[in-house]
């Protein structure tokens, strides 16, 4: 499957990298007298350091450790003063991955960790499809996602598996409202839509394109042109309750897309994103 990628690859570092600031890591790695009770339970010093380090790095980013993963020096530190060692003892740790394995399960065990799987990942895909209509930015809703998936101790998922799931939770919302916008249309108003794209005023333009050069002018000329095309946009009588509850941000977009295209490339997408754009760009360009 292909990996389409949403974000940079500062953006996945601030999502998905162990942290190294001071504030974060006191915030986030500060292991608690229970932790420790259970840290101690590990009869190796190297065990217990990685079982720290592990835990650590499920609470935050809320990911696995990588194989061979390079463990910042000043996590390293701040685990290892908790525990009275110097950090050396975590090197011999990366080298079983045997071990590694039997501590996440205990780790689950413990504290209710679960794998990005079954019901819990049916549930945190269809939190993603509600949350994607509201988003603005694929920034902002990859990090919602990983949030949430602390919030429900779920073990983050790969970076490119998070991304495909962000996009294609973007795409089924943008569908989603395409769809609602067409649904409040009658067929009568459709096909006067569709209509824009093909007329052509003075053999030049489509109706479509026509109606957005609406720039303001300097004379009456270009005044009276303008009152030309705010009274055809007024007799198209398309009401603005078609976009009730529509985020304005998606209102937005969809108006920006009909500023780019030209009737042709609007004639060649789907029937619902394009009456979508169409009835968007009429309403915007009227008000």
């Amino acid at each position: 499957m292909t990996h389409r990628t949403i974000l940079t690859a500062r953006q996945r570092a601030a999502l998905f990298d162990l942290p190294t600031d001071e504030a974060t890591i006191l915030y986030n790695y500060t292991l608690s007298d229970e932790d420790l009770e259970r840290i101690d339970e590990r009869r190796r010093p190297e065990n217990r350091f990685g079982f720290a380090l592990q835990l650590c790095a499920l609470r935050y980013p809320g990911r696995l450790l990588s194989a061979g993963e390079v463990i910042p020096e000043t996590v390293v530190r701040f685990i290892g003063a908790q525990l009275g060692m110097t950090g050396d003892e975590l090197l011999p740790y990366a080298a079983r991955r045997q071990t590694r394995q039997q501590h996440l399960h205990a780790l689950r065990q413990l504290y209710d960790f679960k794998m990005f799987s079954g019901h819990g990942a049916w549930e945190l895909k269809a939190w993603l499809a509600r949350e994607a209509e509201t988003i603005a930015s694929n920034q902002d809703l990859a990090r919602r996602f990983v949030e949430e998936c602390r919030q429900t101790r779920t073990i983050l998922p790969g970076v490119s598996v998070i991304e495909r799931l962000c996009a294609d939770a973007l795409v089924a919302a943008e569908r989603r409202i395409e769809s609602t916008i067409v649904a409040r249309l009658d067929e009568d108003l459709k096909a006067r839509m569709d209509g824009l794209l093909t007329e052509m005023v003075d053999g030049t333009v489509s109706r479509f394109v026509w109606l957005r050069q609406f720039e303001v002018g300097q004379n009456s000329a270009d005044v009276g042109r303008l009152l030309d095309r705010l009274e055809f946009l007024w007799e198209l009588d398309i009401s603005p309750d078609i976009l009730a509850g529509i985020p304005p941000h998606r209102v937005t977009r969809l108006r920006h897309q009909g500023e780019r295209y030209f009737a042709d490339g609007l004639r060649d997408i789907s029937s619902d994103r394009r009456l979508a754009i169409v009835a968007v760009c009429l309403l915007e360009w009227r008000v």
